[in-house]
């Protein structure tokens, strides 16, 4: 079986840099169309000092960041700077903890003018972590 390729989001335009990088590698991608990354925290990650003591686990606001930056190197062409700008219907049915591969999927469902709608999906192997719909807004650095 042939090895997935490991892109670096960096290299491929993400504009995020660490503490705000939530994509350790794209493991597949179809420019404009769709994209898939992975990332695992790591339980020394300090976003489980207080959520929760005891009991860590993935914070939903960062599962949805780490899927809004896949959906970004999904729909993004060279050089575009897109925001996200609404959240609609997003669920987390179950939990995702430190050390766990999440696997993250964002596909474009459609658009118009600056505005790019995307489906997205988070999971841990077939467990759904986080699912919904995003919207991206293409903008100008200030």
């Amino acid at each position: 079986m042939k090895p997935r390729a490991r892109l670096d989001p960096i290299e491929l335009g993400l504009p995020h840099r660490e503490p705000f990088l939530f994509i350790d590698a794209i493991i597949e991608r179809v420019p404009g169309e769709r994209a898939v990354g992975e990332k695992t925290f790591a339980a020394t990650d300090p976003i489980f000092l207080g959520h929760f003591p005891g009991n860590p686990i993935v914070p939903g606001v960062i599962i949805l960041e780490a899927l809004a930056q896949t959906a970004g190197l999904a729909v993004a062409t060279a050089g575009d700077l897109l925001y996200l700008t609404a959240i609609k219907a997003v669920k987390f049915p179950k939990p995702c903890f430190p050390g766990e591969l999440i696997t993250l999927s964002a596909t474009r469902a459609g658009g118009m003018t600056s505005l790019v709608r995307c489906d997205v999906i988070a999971r841990v192997g077939e467990r759904v972590v986080a699912e919904g719909t995003i919207v991206l807004a293409g903008g100008t650095r200030s």
